[in-house]
């Protein structure tokens, strides 16, 4: 290689250090933004050290070290930020199309572009450094090793991490239109770390009143079941959902303060009587249910239809799930990042919390149902105390019950909250 050449492939070396340096710093800058500068409403920078450091220190890290490797190694570093980049600017782009960008969305919405150019980067870097000094065979039993490798990857840790990001960063932004039937008011209440919530409350006819959880929109039909039967009813936007402060996670695992929250609104209502509050919870909303009905003693009955696997200790519960490599090493990464995005450790198993439950419990689910919960039903059922049932809906979807068998689903539900709410009435 001559000397002009030598130039001009460190000049190219220059140049892509460069390019790199500013797309991750337009990735850090959108990382602070959303952790440290415009955190969520009812949040503070103090709330997000963990999610917020963790990552400013990998970028810093990569930064560092992005120099120093083999073009090889630049090109998997480059490429697995970008689709970082990109990851963390969903919620920008979720956004966008749910209500308009605001906050933090702008810095997101250059964090994709960030992204998009790492990727870029990765692909002139791999291109330009690819061996052609050895047999043809050689190099492409070698690429296509390398791209099994790098499907492996993506498919084990980068998707299960990238899956951890968006549940603890985006929730449904608006909310959706009342059908309830009768006459509610619009509330608000606050939890025990400070949060105000927002949702909807069904006035009691008969004393008792059920919170159907979780968000306002697939509540909202068994909601309209017990407001005919005369119960109050409360529904509301969890954490970082809807019109409700704090951060989001589709996993739930602070959500315990939330139906906390809810509960001590109810007893304070005087349409209530404090002792007859139950609580009916859908997919995670069940989950949390349990949990709150295990920790705490305000809710009196808990309906739970299509809980499921939340962490990596449900995973475990489930012998068919670990025979299962791949799906424990997946649930094994998302575990951990959930819990470093939402700067929150991961909560009990849940088949220990219902053990813990000395209230009437009813468990619903489907077949092949989601996450889990067909696999795990018969296990939280078995683990639970007296009085509780069990009810398989034959030919229903996820926390489709009330959809396919509206008459029993309804018969059922309100006898058990009748017996468990209402029976001290006779």
């Amino acid at each position: 290689m001559s000397a002009g050449q030598d130039s001009g492939s460190a000049a190219l070396g220059r140049g892509a250090y460069v390019v790199f340096l500013l797309a991750t710093a337009s990735i850090a800058l959108h990382v602070a933004d959303d952790n440290f500068l415009q955190p969520q409403p009812g949040t503070s920078a103090m709330d997000h050290l963990v999610s917020g450091l963790v990552p400013l220190a990998a970028l810093g890290l990569a930064a560092w070290g992005y120099p120093r490797l083999r073009a090889g190694a630049r090109a998997v570093v480059a490429l697995l930020l970008g689709i970082a980049g990109i990851v963390s600017g969903i919620e920008a782009g979720y956004y966008a199309t749910n209500g308009g960008l605001s906050g933090d969305d702008y810095t997101g919405v250059l964090a994709i572009v960030a992204g998009l150019v790492l990727i870029g980067l990765a692909g002139v870097t791999l291109w330009r450094s690819r061996r052609t000094d050895d047999s043809r065979r050689r190099r492409y039993v070698r690429r296509a090793l390398l791209v099994v490798a790098g499907l492996l990857v993506l498919y084990l840790i980068v998707a299960p991490a990238s899956v951890a990001y968006v549940v603890t960063h985006t929730a449904r932004a608006t909310v959706p239109p009342a059908e309830l039937e009768t006459e509610y008011e619009e509330v608000s209440f606050t939890t025990s770390d400070g949060l105000e919530l927002r949702g909807w409350y069904v006035p009691s006819k008969n004393r008792a009143a059920v919170i159907a959880f979780p968000g306002r929109k697939g509540p909202q039909r068994p909601a309209r079941v017990l407001a005919r039967h005369g119960y109050g009813v409360l529904l509301f936007d969890r954490r970082g959902e809807g019109e409700s402060e704090g951060d989001p996670n589709a996993f739930g695992w602070s959500g315990v303060a939330d139906l906390e929250a809810a509960v001590a609104y109810l007893r304070r209502r005087p349409d209530v009587d404090p002792d007859r509050i139950g609580g009916i919870g859908l997919s995670v909303g069940g989950e949390m249910m349990l949990q709150a009905a295990a920790e705490s003693d305000g809710l009196r009955a808990v309906v739970s239809e299509g809980a499921g696997i939340r962490s990596i200790r449900e995973t475990l519960a489930i012998p068919e799930t670990r025979m299962r490599i791949e799906a424990t090493v997946a649930h094994a990464v998302v575990t951990p990042a959930v819990a470093i995005f939402s700067n929150t450790l991961p909560p009990p198993s849940l088949e220990d919390l219902v053990a813990r439950i000395s209230e009437p419990v009813f468990f619903i689910y489907a077949v092949p149902g989601q996450g889990g919960e067909a696999e795990l039903q018969e296990t939280f059922y078995d683990a639970a105390r007296e009085p509780k049932e069990l009810w398989l809906v034959a030919d229903a979807e996820h926390t489709g019950g009330i959809e396919a068998e509206p008459a029993e689903y309804e018969r059922r539900v309100v006898e058990f909250f009748d017996d468990a709410l209402l029976g001290a009435t006779g």
